[in-house]
């Protein structure tokens, strides 16, 4: 049976071995009862995927399917309609061909949202047909955030509220155009993966940028004379002086988005142009992975997981800001955690709660330093010790003598490399003796961007690189990402972490007692099978995980 020459859905899924007739009638009687289209109730009782749907109305109505999430979609193009036309129809401008619109649409026969579309914008419409959830992602990326700028600057002059915010960001969205603003800047870079938000005043306007994948990215800008509004929101929200504006202040906002728990450590800056506000957002909903979830090479876990069941010794994470130390060792403060265990930390700040681990926050106006903190965690019957970073001499050498004295310790420092760490400590007084006999391992770590599985592709380097590199002639495929919207056509979508461990054997313990150079004790420990950060970022860049260019700025560093 077909209608208007076109067969019915229904036919053509259970022809297609997508569905069983069965499915089929539980799925009509369920659609009696709703205003959904029938392709939206299957894929509701999970009898149909979105992609196998799209696929399938392809067929049916020989209208050609984007997919939003591998498609770039033109920005500009995308705001060329309001945030209550792309909802209400569940449409979204994706590009231009000569002057016609073309318009991702989740139902691409509604003509009334083809006509409400024509008139908004003036242009003749190509309805191409994309999924409901692709164009909903789509609309908030690209449409939430103006629509807050537009509301606020059309109604520039509201008052910012000063009570108490709510837990739940949603409370609030609808409360005033500075407020909707805020949060949505907020709720933007968190369903962006954004690790900071920067929001920096400039002469002729207030620009935010996101942090992703360790790169700063614009997100927006907006008129200078909103300026104001949105510093004072900010700092209002994060319990920080908004009279003072002449010295940096910290704060924090706890809020919730879609269920998670979101913390935000605020950070305020004077500049020439006013301050600029640096947030740092940390996602504790988010679950500590295990030891063999860190990205580590097998035989690096069987490695890792014996310093850690070491009763005693200091086991030091170093690299630099941001390069996921702190990760590490709250991973190996859980894989430890029992009822038998006393693990107490020191952090500045504590950024996850662990439950278990009694943690303390570092507090230099009260005198609780790294130090002073160290020495008072010393008298609690310490099992485990982390100290968040070693700064000074002084904490160094309270941390190796508890290592000394039955203490297992964790810690960060900041060194290029593994090896380097030894220098360092010995740069800070302590003597070769103390590191041979309480360090146990030090892992240096980096992350670099991993390629986004949505748009991967290989392609052949030239044999001189691969001979600049050390690499045979059969090892000249490597990968990258063509760029999509998933990656928001970076080719990059999400960190991987690069990593060597330098395990304290005998011949090492030697080297470091006769003060051997750095690059000594690292060709000793490679020989004896350490894995340095050159290698394990051309093996992962090899096994198609980064991109050789990723892998080479650590390479560089190493």
């Amino acid at each position: 049976m077909s209608v208007g020459g076109r067969r019915r859905l229904g036919e053509i899924l259970i022809e297609h071995g997508l569905l069983t007739p069965e499915q089929l009638q539980v799925a009509l009687d369920t659609q009696v009862n709703t205003p959904d289209k029938l392709g939206a109730v299957l894929v509701d009782l999970g009898y149909l995927s979105e992609t196998n749907l799209m696929a399938v109305l392809e067929f049916q109505l020989g209208i050609p399917y984007v997919n939003l999430a591998k498609s770039p979609v033109d920005g500009e193009i995308a705001q060329i309609i309001n945030e209550n036309l792309a909802l209400r129809h569940k449409v979204i401008p994706i590009g231009k061909r000569g002057e016609k619109l073309v318009l991702a649409m989740a139902d691409p026969l509604n003509v009334f949202a083809i006509d409400d579309t024509r008139i908004a914008t003036g242009l003749d419409i190509i309805p191409v047909l994309s999924g409901e959830s692709e164009i909903t992602m789509a609309i908030k990326q690209y449409l939430g955030v103006k629509e807050s700028m537009s509301k606020m600057i059309e109604d520039f002059g509201l008052e910012v509220s000063t009570r108490e915010e709510p837990d739940e960001i949603d409370d609030i969205v609808e409360e005033g155009p500075i407020v909707k603003f805020v949060n949505s800047v907020i709720a933007q870079a968190v369903a962006s993966r954004a690790s900071d938000i920067h929001v920096e005043p400039q002469e002729k306007e207030v620009v935010v940028r996101y942090r992703i994948d360790g790169q700063l990215h614009k997100a927006m800008s907006s008129p200078r004379k909103t300026q104001n509004a949105i510093i004072s929101r900010l700092k209002i929200m994060a319990n920080m002086d908004i009279a003072e504006k002449r010295v940096p202040q910290d704060g924090r906002i706890p809020i919730k988005i879609e269920g998670r728990e979101i913390d935000l450590r605020v950070n305020s800056l004077p500049t020439v142009f006013g301050e600029k506000i640096v947030m740092r957002i940390l996602d504790k909903s988010g679950s500590l992975r295990p030891i063999d979830g860190l990205g580590m090479q097998e035989s690096m876990v069987e490695a890792f997981r014996a310093l850690i069941r070491q009763p005693h010794g200091m086991l030091l994470m170093t690299g630099p800001t941001g390069s996921g130390k702190t990760t590490v060792l709250y991973s190996v403060l859980q894989s430890l955690n029992c009822e038998k265990t006393n693990i107490i930390s020191i952090e500045d700040p504590v950024e996850y709660t662990l439950p278990g681990v009694n943690q303390v926050n570092v507090n230099t106006k009260a005198g609780m330093t790294f130090a002073n903190g160290l020495r008072a965690i010393l008298r609690q019957d310490p099992d485990v010790v982390m100290v968040g970073e070693i700064r000074d001499s002084e904490t160094v050498g309270i941390a190796i003598g508890a290592a000394l004295t039955g203490h297992l310790v964790l810690s960060t420092l900041h060194t290029n490399s593994a090896a380097a760490t030894i220098t360092r400590l010995m740069e800070m007084g302590i003597e070769p003796f103390l590191i041979s006999s309480s360090i146990i391992g030090v892992m240096a770590q980096r992350l670099v961007r991993k390629i986004c599985i949505h748009c991967k592709e290989a392609y052949e380097i030239s044999p001189f690189v691969a001979q600049q590199l050390g690499l045979g002639d059969d090892n000249l495929t490597f990968y990258r990402g063509k760029g999509c919207r998933s990656c928001n056509q970076t080719g990059y979508l999400g960190r991987i972490p690069i990593q060597e461990l330098l395990t304290f054997s005998q011949e090492v313990k030697s080297m470091i007692l006769a003060q051997a150079n750095t690059e000594a004790i690292e060709q000793a420990a490679v020989i004896n099978g350490m894995q340095t950060l050159k290698m394990d970022g051309l093996a992962k860049a090899k096994a198609g995980e980064t991109t050789l260019e990723e892998a080479m700025t650590v390479i560089s560093l190493s």
